[in-house]
């Protein structure tokens, strides 16, 4: 790619000066201007919100105004600025306007045209050429758009507020046939955790100050149902079921990246914490190692103990109860997440659960 010249960034400065108006107007900031030699011709910004426009690039901008300017739709000997790396439709449009050079900011690793993603300039097919140089004051330009998309997540994490009860989460009613085996589900909405997601739970024994309840994790695509024949065997001991995010009677987000590990256990360490515990002693599903893993990492919240248990093969009511959180596919994002058409079939069975809870009963 070319070097830069030394008035290169004098030109990329104004660039910058309309992207920052563009950030003002609320568009994605990008900047342009054109220079025909020495002389500014053109300047243009970021506007596809305001003019209901996919093409109004800052780029396309620019070149319409240096037309207009010109008064001819070739732009022969003129040189483009613009602070971010060309998208395929800018950058085919500069190619039909003849333009001898492109000067660019930051780079664009995920529609760039001038080599990021692909270069249109050096196709050899192409009767025109253009040269291109790259990273003229790529910081600058870099750091607007980074703060300004990072004011957007912000003003969009402040303006969430808890889902309504019909968004995001599977009917009441498509558990009805397996609630009886479970006792009341609790639902905990509005924490930090991004999203603002309700967590849903079922809750056992004597609440009586335990110093360490015992938490029972499903597996990927379960939920709480699982632990039905080993809740009533521990009466004596607090124990918590909960329905990851995702699963179960909890909300269920589409986005893949809301259901990683991580995210699990930030949502499971807030809920504790706000139930007021400190410690646990944790039982899990072998599928569910991460977000353990993840929820012992967790400042303020201490793992005593952390016991993984041997899941059976489910019977075909069992895989019904599985299928209950998932009538349609805007409730199965955690399924796609784990790249499975359906949840695993295993289960917890009476003799199994019979079993774990003279372990957990002697700990």
């Amino acid at each position: 790619m070319p070097s830069s010249s030394p008035d290169d960034a004098h030109w990329m400065a104004l660039a910058l000066a309309q992207a920052r108006d563009a950030a003002e107007a609320g568009e994605v900031p990008v900047g342009a201007v054109v220079v025909r030699d020495g002389r500014l011709l053109a300047a243009g910004r970021n506007s596809p919100v305001a003019g209901h426009d996919p093409s109004a690039h800052a780029e396309i901008n620019a070149l319409r105004a240096a037309a207009q300017a010109l008064g001819n739709y070739r732009l022969d000997g003129c040189e483009l600025f613009v602070t971010l790396e060309p998208c395929p439709m800018c950058a085919g449009a500069m190619l039909h306007a003849r333009l001898a050079r492109v000067v660019f900011g930051a780079a664009d690793p995920r529609t760039g045209a001038a080599g990021s993603v692909l270069d249109l300039f050096a196709q050899p097919q192409l009767n025109h050429h253009t040269r291109v140089t790259g990273g003229v004051c790529a910081a600058a330009c870099g750091a607007l758009l980074q703060d300004f998309f990072q004011g957007r997540r912000q003003a969009a994490r402040e303006r969430a507020e808890p889902l309504r009860d019909d968004a995001l989460r599977t009917p009441d009613a498509c558990f009805e046939p397996f609630a009886a085996a479970l006792p009341p589900v609790r639902h905990m909405a509005g924490l930090p955790a991004p999203g603002g997601w309700r967590l849903a739970w079922v809750e056992s024994g004597e609440e009586r100050g335990d110093p360490a309840p015992l938490l029972c994790l499903h597996g990927p695509g379960q939920w709480g149902w699982l632990f039905r024949e080993l809740l009533p065997l521990l009466p004596a001991r607090r124990v918590l079921a909960p329905d990851l995010i995702g699963c179960g009677r909890s909300d269920k987000p589409k986005r893949s990246d809301a259901l990683t590990p991580a995210v699990q256990a930030e949502v499971l360490a807030q809920w504790l914490a706000r139930l007021g515990i400190g410690q646990v002693a944790l039982l899990h599903h072998p599928g569910s190692a991460d977000v353990a893993a993840e929820l012992a990492c967790r400042p303020g919240l201490r793992v005593l103990r952390a016991d993984v248990f041997t899941p059976q093969a489910a019977s075909p009511h069992a895989r019904a109860a599985w299928h209950a959180p998932f009538p349609d596919r805007g409730h199965e994002a955690v399924l796609r997440a784990l790249g499975r058409r359906a949840p695993p079939a295993d289960d917890l069975p009476p003799d199994a659960a019979q079993a774990l809870a003279d372990v957990l009963r002697r700990a």
